[in-house]
């Protein structure tokens, strides 16, 4: 991996982050892509969007009330004279509106502004006029832990609140799929339990062996899975080695899937607040990627949550090119 740029979206802790350097700097060669900007009424909504354009990574379409975008815009000083602005008169409109442009064809990625991520999640996931597919959409962590060899991804940690065998079967895919964009080939994921021994009295370890039967029969394709494996056997291959636990994924994870939301989000954060950790959160499954930022994050990491949607989108329109190519 090459030493961190020095863009100024890292600010004196880049180097402890240089993965997301690296992510960001991945993205030079690749075209922009459309994202539709939902309701970005704030400073930091409007502001990341902004920035992400100053650096060729999106081209935004701002969507929502004209009046308070152009006066987060003011407040913020930032220019959008240069952007496309679809008013609407609220938040439920703006969303709705981006699905529309999504389903439409018009963007090629969505990103939350200043609302709350239900409202959005709640057009997106629309039964007759969402952007469903034919799997289940989630969310994933792109963590950036100083400590850890590799880059680590969590799912999910902010839309499956208690997912079924089925769900995490589509969790698990998607979070791989994910992965491969991100150029990880063959993706090792560790399917978290409490416990690394199936126990009938703790559901996740049962629902953990059988996604590695459902990957050992071709219902789950591309990554290596492995469980149940608790946390400190997923990343700690001394700590694998000392449970006599014998398999590629252990110590070496590239995607922990959590039980559940609640201890997917709890570790997420934990590794934000106690490891120094960056988190860049993006919900896949949909037909388009949709780029999750919260007000606690950094710079750093709303840029690279663009850029994952960059990689996801560049890997999409080369598939549809070699398609194409093959007809």
């Amino acid at each position: 991996m090459p030493e961190a740029v020095t863009a100024d979206y890292g600010g004196p802790e880049r180097r402890r982050h240089w993965r997301y350097d690296h992510l960001i700097q991945s993205c030079e060669a690749l075209e922009p892509i459309t994202t539709a900007v939902v309701h970005p009424c704030d400073h930091d909504s409007i502001a990341g969007p902004v920035q992400a354009a100053e650096a060729g990574l999106i081209e935004p379409v701002l969507i929502g009330p004209e009046k308070r975008i152009r006066a987060a815009a003011d407040a913020a000083g930032v220019d959008i004279s240069g952007f496309r602005l679809v008013p609407t008169e609220h938040s439920h409109a703006a969303a709705e509106t981006a699905v529309a442009m999504a389903r439409a064809g018009e963007v090629e990625s969505l990103m939350k502004g200043s609302l709350h991520t239900d409202e959005v999640m709640g057009a997106v996931m629309h039964r007759d006029l969402g952007l469903r597919t034919g799997r289940r959409i989630s969310h994933v962590f792109l963590m950036d832990v100083p400590n850890y060899p590799r880059p680590m991804l969590i799912t999910d940690a902010a839309i499956n609140i208690v997912p079924g065998l089925a769900d995490k079967r589509d969790i698990c895919q998607n979070a791989i799929d994910l992965a491969i964009d991100l150029d990880i080939r063959e993706p090792k994921v560790a399917v978290l339990s409490a416990v690394e021994t199936i126990n009938p009295d703790i559901p996740s370890t049962i629902e953990a062996a059988a996604l590695c039967k459902m990957a050992d029969r071709g219902q789950i394709t591309g990554g290596l899975v492995e469980g149940p494996l608790a946390y400190d056997n997923a990343v700690s291959e001394k700590a694998a080695r000392a449970k006599g636990i014998d398999s590629p994924v252990a110590g070496h994870a590239d995607i922990l899937l959590a039980p559940d939301l609640e201890a997917g989000n709890m570790l997420a954060k934990q590794l934000t607040y106690q490891t120094d950790a960056d988190g860049a959160g993006i919900v896949v499954g949909a037909r388009v990627p949709i780029i999750l930022t919260s007000r606690a994050d950094n710079a750093r990491t709303r840029m690279a949550s663009c850029a994952v949607a960059v990689r996801v989108v560049d890997a999409r329109r080369r598939a549809a090119a070699r398609a194409a190519l093959a007809e």
